[in-house]
């Protein structure tokens, strides 16, 4: 398979993202925007960066690209689409996931490792854990707060549409544990099918072994388990 990276103005998560991809023996390559989406690709890739300086709202000039309409098209086909950091500001944005991304609760930027219990193990992204496995994976944001209203949170909740919540390293959940001050520390969240997903933390920087921790290999190779 082929993994189409979406490249934007102001992304500069799209070669981290190809490099860990590729380390994974996951064929990948970087899309402009602007080209308009390969035919019939077997992935796609919202990569973090500060797309179009992040004006408006952060993820949401990038939402309204042509190509994403394409995106959102091959999605309902079952093609699998990961959002990471500011590609789950445009995954949200655009509609592919329920909520949104906004400022911290600190109102700075933060950029740290941080736990993510696993909320459940039968997607494609969390196939290589297990239910209530504590991973470690970096975060880089200023605006990851995600924020829904309560009644579609707990829908969200009930369909088990939640992937990952940032938790301690016994895996215990509280506002001590929650960096951003996200609704019921959601971290990764499922669109309308388990082959849409979008997170705040950073696997692809946490899959290279020769640069540290490998804990994000599991959500990328989700790729292959779609």
């Amino acid at each position: 398979m082929t993994v189409s990276i979406i490249r934007f103005g102001g992304s500069n998560c799209d070669r981290d993202a190809e490099r860990a991809l590729e380390h994974l023996d996951i064929d990948a390559e970087i899309v402009w925007h602007e080209d308009g989406l390969p035919e019939d690709p077997s992935g796609i890739m919202l990569p973090g960066g500060f797309s179009y300086g992040d004006y408006l709202r952060a993820g949401a000039m990038a939402a309204r690209s042509p190509i994403m309409e394409a995106v959102r098209e091959a999605a309902a086909d079952g093609v699998p689409v990961l959002g990471v950091c500011n590609g789950a500001q445009i995954g949200c944005e655009s509609g592919l996931t329920e909520g949104a991304f906004t400022t911290n609760e600190s109102a700075r930027f933060q950029c740290e490792h941080v736990y993510l219990r696993v909320e459940r193990d039968d997607t494609p992204w969390t196939a290589a854990y297990e239910e209530g496995d504590v991973i470690e994976i970096p975060i880089a944001h200023g605006e990851g707060r995600y924020e829904v209203d309560d009644d579609r949170l707990a829908e969200l909740e009930d369909e088990d549409r939640v992937l990952f919540r940032y938790c301690d390293e016994n895996g215990e959940t509280g506002p001590d544990t929650n960096p951003n001050g996200s609704k019921h520390n959601v971290a990764g969240v499922l669109g309308d099918r388990e082959t849409v997903a979008v997170l705040m933390p950073h696997p692809e920087r946490v899959t290279l072994p020769d640069v540290g921790p490998t804990d994000g290999q599991g959500v990328l190779q989700g790729f292959e388990s779609a």
